[in-house]
């Protein structure tokens, strides 16, 4: 896997730092999303324990580091208007990793804490088949229950979703009410609940989503 310098990424146009095989010689795209106070450099340095996926990474920066100001349960109008530019970056580096060639179900969809809960709420909002997508300790946005989309428009997405028994940010709860909801949309999801109390990325959780990526690239 190539290490080149990360970029600043415009998190307004769609051009986020990128890393991992060349272009041509990827045969996954994975867009990640980092979590409250981290940067690109976050997942890149998390990537370094994926092995050497097939992959092309491209991480955009959240403004200031953060995607949204207040908790994620809080009403979702207190998040406001930052939430709704979150959502907008994922959709544009989204669009510009196919405009460069990656076919949708060679895509996936990467985020750890803030960056989990805000593909959550991506995926649940603008439901679409993409290769997959990897949530760790993250569930949608806002303090009550949310419908499932209408109909399967997930279509059998495979979604790996990783969390702590009683992570200090991210209540079981809510997760487990996330992975029912994409369950109900469409998704097949690989759910496990590690036990601690740490907000942190395990080793399986690792090792599952390295297994992910290569399965989608074969």
């Amino acid at each position: 896997m190539t290490r080149e310098p990360s970029p600043g990424a415009d998190d307004t146009t769609g051009h986020p730092a990128q890393w991992g095989r060349e272009r041509v010689e990827a045969e996954v795209a994975v867009l990640t999303v980092h979590g409250r106070g981290q940067s690109p450099e976050s997942m890149r340095d998390l990537t370094a324990r994926l092995g050497a996926p097939p992959a092309r990474f491209y991480a955009p920066a959240a403004p200031e580091g953060s995607w949204y100001p207040h908790p994620f349960m809080e009403p979702l109008a207190r998040n406001q208007p930052e939430l709704d530019h979150g959502l907008r970056v994922v959709e544009a580096v989204l669009t510009r990793i196919l405009r460069e060639g990656f076919a949708r179900h060679r895509v996936v969809l990467w985020g750890f804490s803030q960056g989990a809960c805000l593909l959550s709420q991506y995926l649940l909002d603008t439901p679409r088949r993409l290769g997959g997508a990897i949530l760790f300790t993250g569930g949608h946005l806002g303090p009550d229950a949310r419908p499932a989309p209408s109909g399967a428009p997930l279509d059998g997405l495979p979604v790996l979703m990783r969390s702590v028994e009683r992570d200090p940010w991210v209540p079981r709860s809510r997760v487990a009410e996330t992975a029912e909801l994409l369950r109900r949309a469409g998704a097949t999801v690989d759910l496990r609940i590690a036990p601690g109390d740490e907000h942190v990325v395990t080793d399986e959780a690792c090792g599952a989503a390295a297994r992910l990526l290569r399965a989608i690239g074969q």
